[in-house]
């Protein structure tokens, strides 16, 4: 039997789609969406601030849920969980809707500018 270190836990569909639902739900638990606005509003839309301050809050929110499901509570279990639900988006359209959501839950939508309409050259 390999250590809990090494191990790493796979979910069905179904399972994932369980946890999934959970972590996208603990981003709405009030203390949770507070922590997330807070973490936005410091980094003003700056994507360098947003990696620095949104993520790192974004990523205990989903080490808290899916801890429990056996990933570990680093940064690591995160992303094999990530991995994992990538594996599953094109399996089953429920997964990937729900993933859809999940990332606008971790970046806002970025501006961006009008179609042919770049920076004017000065």
């Amino acid at each position: 039997m390999a250590s809990a270190s090494t191990q790493h836990p796979t979910l069905t569909i179904e399972q994932a789609r369980v946890v999934l639902s959970e972590v996208i739900q603990a981003f709405s638990v009030p203390e949770n969406a507070a922590r997330m606005e807070e973490a936005r509003e410091s980094a003003c839309n700056d994507m360098g601030k947003m990696l620095q301050l949104v993520l790192p809050v974004a990523t205990q929110i989903q080490q808290e849920v899916i801890k429990a499901y056996g990933f570990n509570n680093e940064g690591e279990g995160v992303l094999k969980f990530a991995r994992l639900v990538k594996m599953y988006e094109s399996q089953d359209p429920e997964i990937a809707a729900m993933s859809v959501k999940l990332k606008s839950l971790l970046l806002p939508p970025l501006s961006t500018p009008p179609i042919g309409g770049g920076i004017p050259a000065s």
